[in-house]
C-alpha cells in the first residue's frame, strides 16, 4: 500500500495535485498535521483539510504530530477520515485516546518516533489498527532514512504475530523507489516524488 503525503503537494495548485492522486494507484492520502510545538514546523489546519476532504477520493490517513491530539477527534471525524493517527509520545493516556478514536467511528493508529522502541506498544498492540514507524525525525521533509527502522519493522511484525494482532505497519520518511522493506510492512507513506507524475 502507498499513501502519498499532502505535505509534498503544490499548495498553489492543490486541486490539480489532488486530481493526480485521485487518478493514481495510491491507496490512501496521508495528511500530516503539525502544530509547531510537538514538532518544530506548522503545516495546515482544518480549513485546508476540509477542502482536501471534499476533493479527495482516497481514504484519509490523518497523522497528528501535535500535543493533545485527543482534543481534535471530533474535527477529524467530521472530515470523514478513515484513520486517525496519534503519537505515542504525545499521549500519556494512549489507551483512552485509542478508544475515543474508535468510538468516533475511525480506525486508530499510533506513531512511534525514531528513538522510541516498539516494546512500548506490547500492552496495546491488539487495540490498534495501524502502527506508523517514523523513519526520520518528524517535522521536516528531505531527511535520510534511518536504517534502524528496518530492525523496528521486524520487531513490530514479530509482536503483532505473537499477540494475534492485525495492525498494519506504515513507515514514514526518507523513502525512495528503491526501498527494500515494502514486502515486510504493508503500507508506506511517500513524500515529494509521489507528486511528480
Amino acid at each position: 500500500m502507498v499513501a502519498p503525503s499532502l505535505l509534498s503537494a503544490n499548495f498553489a495548485d492543490l486541486k490539480s495535485d489532488l486530481e493526480k492522486i485521485n487518478q493514481s494507484e495510491a491507496d490512501w492520502l496521508h495528511l500530516d498535521i503539525m502544530d509547531g510545538v510537538f514538532v518544530p514546523n506548522i503545516s495546515f489546519g482544518f480549513p485546508v483539510l476540509k477542502y482536501v476532504a471534499e476533493l479527495s477520493q482516497k481514504p484519509l490517513d490523518v497523522h497528528l504530530m501535535i500535543v493533545q491530539p485527543e482534543k481534535f477527534i471530533q474535527e477529524v471525524k467530521k472530515l470523514g477520515a478513515m484513520m486517525m493517527n496519534v503519537h505515542y509520545e504525545a499521549c500519556p493516556h494512549l489507551h483512552r485516546v485509542i478508544q475515543q478514536i474508535k468510538e468516533a467511528g475511525m480506525k486508530a493508529g499510533v506513531t512511534l518516533n525514531p528513538a522510541t522502541p516498539v516494546s512500548v506498544l506490547e500492552d496495546i498492540i491488539t487495540e490498534v489498527d495501524m502502527v506508523l514507524l517514523m523513519s526520520v525525525n518528524p517535522g521536516f521533509g528531505g531527511q535520510k532514512f534511518i536504517p534502524n527502522t528496518l530492525k523496528k519493522i521486524e520487531q513490530l511484525r514479530e509482536m503483532i504475530t505473537r499477540n494475534g494482532a492485525s495492525a498494519l505497519i506504515e513507515v514514514d520518511g526518507g523513502q525512495s523507489g528503491k526501498c527494500s522493506f515494502a514486502a515486510t510492512c504493508r503500507s508506506r507513506c511517500a513524500g515529494g516524488r509521489q507528486f511528480c507524475f
